[in-house]
């Protein structure tokens, strides 16, 4: 217990220190090493679209082209999780009127059980039916109410088709997050991330939600007698044009669409802005075969209009080279004509040439009549009269649940699952079944490939600073500090804060070195000198800030945490290879989660295990509506088969766990 006192002490004093304890040194291409992550991502994702490419390049006939769509689609349909049954839609309008050009309606409807969507429903004047046309919104924080999203619904129905305008959850009336007076606390890419990082837990993701809303506005427009059900459309823009998308991509009713500021490449975003908020990175899509362009091969062989804007910053080269590839199998399947592009001079958005070019291409195709239709000057609704409740947020209304609510009964009900897997498996079974969620690539025995940078001496503590290279593209930076006479055991530390902060007090090491012991501390990757501090968007307070580089690895189909196991291994048999001394295992923060799985997947390894300032589990993070910087901890769908505390019996180190928590904003 000498030992755990000790780090006890250590692991209080772990704050920013100076510079001297880097190791690495300046890449030559001037490059930070906070961008290790992401050019080393990157590099697989390019392997990952060639490979896609080829196997585009093959599709020759209709059979080859029927065959790729079946397997996208259900590809995709798995990484959202399925889809849930069917519940009474429970519809009911709250209040209705009439304006120069159309109708409306204000609609409330059930997607699932108390999840309520709230919609305006933009019809024709004069007597149906007519086609209907569902507008799922981008990242408007009013949602339905946005000045371009109603101004598209209006010149639909302006021109004979019904327009469903929606308000998707995290936005308008369907806020997650609200303060105590009711006011909404986040904006909506933040609120649907926070959403994603417990979906992602339950095998889901925030987009599962999105699309079935979207599915169920399908519902009830084809419950209404004045909506004909087999002529049934879809557009929208930036967030809006992910769904629209992804809608048509699933949803076989669909059959006319038109997304707008949304399709590039998956070369293009990742090589400019990135990956974007949750419901826009599906797990292992790229891993798999899925870019852009698949969107609109799955829609084939029904029509589509591409809205794009010449300086979005979506790239429009990535666009272009999307709308080639599906033009060409468009053109193999004998229907050239079905798919099409406006490129508008403009800036994101969904800007008046892209309407009224999306309201002809509808019309065209629902209402077979070419028409040059332009967009009058509407009398848009103010704020008030777009609201379907009284108070703004549908949570108030009676019976009403929220995704969070969801979340928790799906955890639930999990839970009962993953108990009976782990009483029945065979704990082999289920550390095979760990390492295939984690994506863990490797637990080769063979040491990896370790520099000696420098040797150095910090208040008598005598220091190597080394890198190892466990894998081409990934260097963790350590320092090895080694005592007169090694009798002691290895002690693996690894800090949530890096290295670094280790050695901000020289007694307590001192005292580790004078029992025998030698300790490496190692910045796993993503930590330490690797960290990504910028995050953007300001969402350091809640989501964390490396949530682009964990995007791009979620949609290469692998986890942080099952990299930094990798990581936490590989460091363990180098330390074993060098000389076999029993191993004692420390972990802080957000390295704990790695560190459970690395204790509980090689047993033999580690003799104790520490445990500072973790989660207690996953599941407790699924409940726990504040749970902020839980994104990197996750695995998907980790808690269908098991959750941390799970770990620890199939861990035969001594554990010992102090402060867990789950931390909120």
């Amino acid at each position: 217990m000498r030992f755990f006192s000790v780090i006890f002490c250590l692991s209080l004093a772990l704050t920013a220190t100076a510079a001297d304890f880097s190791v690495l040194p300046a890449n030559p291409d001037g490059t930070p090493h906070a961008a290790m992550m992401y050019k080393y991502l990157l590099h697989e994702a390019e392997g990952c679209l060639n490979a896609r490419m080829e196997a585009y390049e093959a599709l020759k006939t209709e059979a080859d082209i029927l065959a790729w769509q079946e397997n996208l689609r259900s590809r995709f349909t798995e990484s959202l999780g399925g889809f849930p049954e069917r519940c009474p839609l429970n519809a009911r309008i709250t209040g209705q009127g009439e304006k120069e050009h159309f109708r409306y309606e204000k609609v409330i409807f059930e997607s699932q059980p108390g999840l309520l969507v709230t919609a305006i429903l933009y019809l024709p004047k004069g007597q149906g039916p007519w086609p209907g046309v569902i507008v799922p919104c981008g990242h408007a924080a009013e949602g339905k109410g946005m000045d371009a999203y109603q101004r598209a619904s209006m010149l639909l129905a302006a021109n004979g088709m019904a327009a469903l305008c929606y308000d998707p959850i995290g936005q308008g009336e369907r806020c997650t997050f609200l303060k105590e007076d009711g006011s909404v606390e986040l904006g909506s890419v933040i609120d649907h991330t926070l959403v994603g990082a417990k979906a992602i837990l339950t095998g889901m993701n925030t987009a599962s939600f999105r699309v079935w809303d979207g599915m169920r506005a399908i519902d009830y427009l084809q419950s209404r007698d004045d909506i004909i059900a087999d002529k049934i459309g879809c557009t929208g823009n930036s967030g809006g044009g992910t769904l629209t998308s992804y809608l048509m991509a699933l949803d076989p009713r669909i059959v006319c669409a038109a997304p707008s500021c949304y399709l590039t490449s998956f070369d293009r975003l990742l090589n400019t802005i990135g990956p974007q908020d949750a419901e826009q990175n599906v797990f292992g899509q790229i891993s798999y075969g899925f870019d852009h362009a698949d969107y609109l091969h799955l829609h084939m062989p029904n029509p589509v209009l591409m809205c794009v804007a010449t300086r979005d910053f979506f790239d429009i080269n990535g666009t272009w080279s999307t709308f080639r590839q599906a033009k060409r199998l468009y053109t193999r399947l004998g229907v050239a004509e079905r798919i099409d592009l406006i490129e508008n001079d403009e800036e994101h958005g969904f800007h008046k040439a892209q309407r009224e070019g999306m309201v002809r291409w509808m019309s065209r195709w629902l209402l077979q009549q070419d028409r040059f239709i332009t967009e009058p000057d509407f009398d848009i609704f103010t704020e008030k009269e777009f609201l379907c409740t009284d108070r703004g947020q549908v949570i108030y209304e009676a019976g009403a649940r929220s995704v969070l609510d969801l979340l928790s009964e799906r955890e639930k009900m999990l839970a009962q699952k993953r108990t009976a897997f782990n009483r029945s498996a065979d704990p082999s079974a289920i550390r095979e079944k760990i390492k295939e969620l984690i994506a863990l690539r490797t637990s080769d025995t063979a040491a990896p490939e370790a520099l000696v940078l420098k040797e150095d001496t910090y208040k008598g503590i005598p220091l190597q600073y080394l890198a190892l290279n466990p894998e081409p593209g990934i260097v963790l930076p350590a320092l090895l500090a080694m005592p007169e006479a090694f009798t002691g055991s290895w002690i693996l530390i690894c800090a949530a804060e890096g290295k670094a902060s280790l050695f901000d007090n020289p007694e307590r090491m001192q005292a580790l070195l004078k029992e025998g012991n030698a300790v490496l501390a190692l910045d796993l990757r993503g930590l330490g000198e690797s960290a990504n501090h910028e995050g953007g968007l300001g969402w350091h307070k809640t989501v964390g800030p490396d949530w682009q580089d964990f995007f791009l690895a979620f949609l290469l189909g692998r986890s942080y945490v099952g990299m930094r196991t990798e990581d936490i291994l590989t460091a363990a048999h180098w330390l074993k290879a060098r000389e076999d001394k029993a191993i004692r295992l420390v972990a802080t923060g957000e390295a704990t989660v790695p560190a459970r799985h690395a204790a509980a997947l090689e047993p033999d390894l580690f003799e104790t295990l520490r445990l500072e300032g973790g989660i207690p589990s996953w599941a407790e993070v699924v409940h726990t509506t504040r749970a902020k910087h839980q994104l990197i901890n996750t695995v998907h769908n980790a808690l269908a088969w098991y959750d941390l505390p799970d770990l620890t019996a199939l861990t035969q180190a001594q554990v010992e766990e102090i402060s867990s928590t789950v931390p909120e904003f």
